[in-house]
């Protein structure tokens, strides 16, 4: 998917080979956020979907967007909120790679659970591990080696790409949604409130989990957004690919999801910036 490749592309531009030891130099944030991405999202994405008694391919669907690494637009979330920029670049960096090798076992498993009810589709975890490794990993690589070695030129097209990355991932979720309106309407109820409930529990239990570790409140509101925000493109880029699972179906949340993490998180960085001035 083209789209999703540019936005890995300008992710790796803006970062450095210092942005993935973060995880060394200051642990704790980091160690709270991919706990909270990791951890905390896919067991919501159960919870929710189990209560709400989702279809097996929307349910597929909530967990593949769960799995998925932070997106790329919560750096200018996290700077808008007042937040740590850096802790967020790198927390997106981080959990770009981590999720690597985290996605294809909790797919794997969210298979296995639903069972007979997605005998239209199957997981071919090979060919998601080159997929992601081609889409994702080598774009974001090849991006840092452009600015390590023609940084000024990087900082250029990065600018622009940028400028482009929101417009974009509304673009390739809008396409699907007009793609696949009679199904979206058909659900758009209790998946709407699925997914809003899930990114409601997402941003509240990333806020208690800052808490708890009693870290800065820049850190805390930099957690909150880079739990909530996730890279929508990769989970339909991953739902519709003919390699994987070949179903537009089961990237409908994810359309939903890019909607409503970006309405539900500037209404917080607005509540934040109310709160300060």
């Amino acid at each position: 998917m083209p789209i999703l490749t540019l936005l890995m592309f300008q992710l790796g531009l803006t970062l450095r080979a210092s942005d993935f030891t973060m995880i060394v130099r200051r642990p704790k944030p980091v160690l709270v956020a991919l706990a909270g991405q990791i951890v905390l999202l896919p067991v919501l994405a159960f919870l929710v979907s189990s209560v709400a008694v989702l279809p097996p391919l929307f349910a597929i669907g909530m967990m593949l967007i769960a799995c998925c690494p932070g997106g790329s637009s919560s750096n200018v979330f996290s700077y808008l909120a007042k937040g740590d920029v850096a802790l967020s670049v790198s927390l997106t960096a981080i959990s770009s790679v981590v999720t690597l090798f985290t996605l294809p076992p909790i797919m794997v498993m969210t298979m296995e659970s639903v069972g007979e009810g997605v005998s239209s589709v199957s997981l071919p975890v090979k060919n998601l591990l080159i997929q992601n490794l081609l889409l994702m990993f080598l774009p974001l690589l090849l991006g840092m080696l452009f600015r390590h070695f023609r940084q000024l030129l990087a900082r250029k097209i990065e600018r622009v790409l940028g400028r482009l990355a929101f417009p974009m991932l509304m673009f390739l979720a809008g396409l699907f949604f007009v793609q696949n309106m009679s199904v979206i309407c058909d659900n758009f109820l209790v998946l709407g409130a699925s997914v809003t409930a899930m990114l409601l529990f997402a941003v509240s239990g990333a806020w208690l989990l800052a808490k708890v570790f009693s870290l800065k409140r820049r850190q805390q509101r930099t957690i909150i957004i880079e739990v909530g925000m996730q890279n929508a493109a990769q989970a339909i880029a991953v739902a519709s690919s003919p390699f994987i699972f070949n179903s537009d179906v089961i990237a409908v949340p994810a359309i939903i999801y890019a909607l409503m993490m970006n309405v539900i998180l500037l209404v917080y960085v607005g509540v934040v910036n109310l709160r300060a001035s």
